[in-house]
Order: C-alpha cells, then structure tokens, then sequence
C-alpha cells in the first residue's frame, strides 16, 4: 500500500488531510481494481456508491474516480485519453474508524498507487455554468430519504441500494441524486463546469428528455474522451450564447433542465485543475 510517496515532479495533494512529513497518508484497508466488462445496450450505466465504510463503484472511469478524489468537475482533468475511455469497477473497504473527510485522500493514493499517476495541480480562470433556480422555483421530485444520495466530488460519495444515473435512448434518469451531484453530471455532458448555487438540499429523483443528436454532440457521454469546443466550434454547447431562452425547441439539454425549473448560466470562475502528467493504463494487481 502506498504510505506517502511523493515521486519526482509531482504534486500529491490530500485535500488537507496530511501534511508531508507530519502526518501519515489515508489508504483503504483492502481495494480491488477490475475492468469493468463492455454495456452492449445502448446505455451508460454508472454507479458510484457503496454502503458504509465501502465504496463500490461500477463501469467508471478514471476521470469520474478523480472527480471525487480531488473535488473538481470532469473539465478540469487533463491527461491521457484512457482516462475517460477505460472503464473500471472498483471495490474498496474503509478502515475502522477512518472518517468520511479522508475518503478522497484515500482514492488519490489509490489511484497514484495502481496506475502510477504523476499528479500536478493549477488554479486559473475559465467559464463555468452556475445551476441556479429558475424564476418558477424547482420542480424536482423528492426521493425516499432512507440515506445519503450522490453527492458532489470530494464528499464520502456512499449511495445507498438504488442511488446511481443512466443515460442512453435520449433519455436520462438520475436516482437519489443531490442538486451537487446532479451538476457533477451536467459537467461530465458539456464543455465547461457546473457549479451549483441552488442552494437546495436533500436528494431527487430526476428525469431529461434530451435529444439523440445534443446526446452525440455532448462531450464525455456519448463519445468518452472526446474534447474540444461545442458543436458549432464555440465555447460552449451553443456557443458563446449562454442558456437558451425559454422558448427553446425541447431538444436542447438547457430547456430539459429548465423543466426541473433549474437553469445554467454562463460566467467564469477560478478553479483548479489536475494535470495528469503520465500514468499506466493497466493498474498493478489487486
């Protein structure tokens, strides 16, 4: 197990939970990597949940892993394309007593560990998508609270039985997810971060009617690894425009999201990003 290695040229930062030579690194108690096996349906069935003190994620990939291990949203990862394109499901138990706030830390070693990443870390200032309440107020169905949902990178990320999204057909359909998490998944689509003003709390079941054509177009799903502009060659999934109005035709993804009585606004934002320098794309043996 990885016991606070530090490699020549890299940044290895644990979300404040060690200190170089103060402190020793968090690591899970046993971890298991594995291909996750290919989903021939059409759809894309992601899982990242578990049940106290485990985390159980099915068919991810790296970059949804570094989401939560280092509390950004999917544009502000960079490094191979196998990191979006290789999919894994992964097993690991939390030792006794370790808290929930170490839970990144641990998946930042993991993953340093098995893949031997070289990690660098920059901040600069991009355009983002802020998630805010429409005029109307949300429209969101509220799901059974019978335990923690999705929630955004850097928190424990442990879903209960049922907690998860699916996306395919046209069609996707969040589970037991928070307003936080909902955005995560808003940022694996577009081009840029969302970042959630909401200020909502608890957890929903969310359903979008988007078109085949805006599913293609959106980067990160339907086309893993894929990067770049928008489709018309701007910054965005409809350029530089911002959100749709409100009259926009139903296809696009910015008037589903305005049927949950949500919209994403266009502004810009200081933020991290993780540069992955190099790395394997085989993981070492569990």
């Amino acid at each position: 197990m990885l016991r606070g290695i530090v490699r020549a040229g890299s940044i290895v930062v644990a979300s404040g939970v060690f200190a170089f030579g103060q402190a020793q690194a968090p690591v899970f108690e046993v971890a298991s990597i594995k291909p996750a096996a290919p989903q021939t349906d059409g759809r894309m069935r992601i899982s990242m949940g578990g049940d106290p003190g485990r985390v159980n994620y099915t068919n991810v990939s790296l970059k949804d892993v570094l989401q939560r291990a280092y509390g950004v949203k999917r544009p502000q990862i960079t490094g191979p394309s196998w990191l979006d394109s290789d999919r894994f499901n992964i097993v690991a138990k939390i030792p006794e007593g370790a808290s929930n706030d170490q839970v990144p830390a641990m998946l930042q070693n993991l993953l340093i560990e098995r893949f031997k990443l070289s990690v660098r870390r920059e901040k600069k200032e991009m355009p983002v998508y802020a998630l805010v309440v429409g005029k109307n107020g949300p429209k969101l169905e509220k799901a059974d609270d019978d335990g923690p949902g999705i929630g955004a990178p850097g928190e424990p990320g442990l879903v209960k039985k049922g907690g998860g999204f699916m996306i395919g057909n046209g069609h996707m359909e969040a589970k037991k997810v928070t307003v936080s998490g909902f955005a995560d998944m808003l940022s694996n689509m577009l081009d840029r971060p969302v970042i959630d003003q909401t200020q909502l709390q608890g957890t929903y079941n969310l359903t979008l009617d988007i078109s085949m054509e805006d599913l293609v177009m959106m980067k990160g799903v339907m086309r893993p690894g894929a990067g770049g502009a928008g489709p018309d060659g701007a910054g965005g999934p409809r350029g530089e425009a911002g959100p749709a109005p409100d009259s926009a035709p139903a296809p696009s993804i910015f008037s589903a999201i305005q049927k949950l009585g949500l919209r994403l606004e266009p502004r810009k934002a200081p933020l991290d990003f993780i540069i992955i320098e190099k790395g394997e794309r085989v993981p070492t043996e569990n």
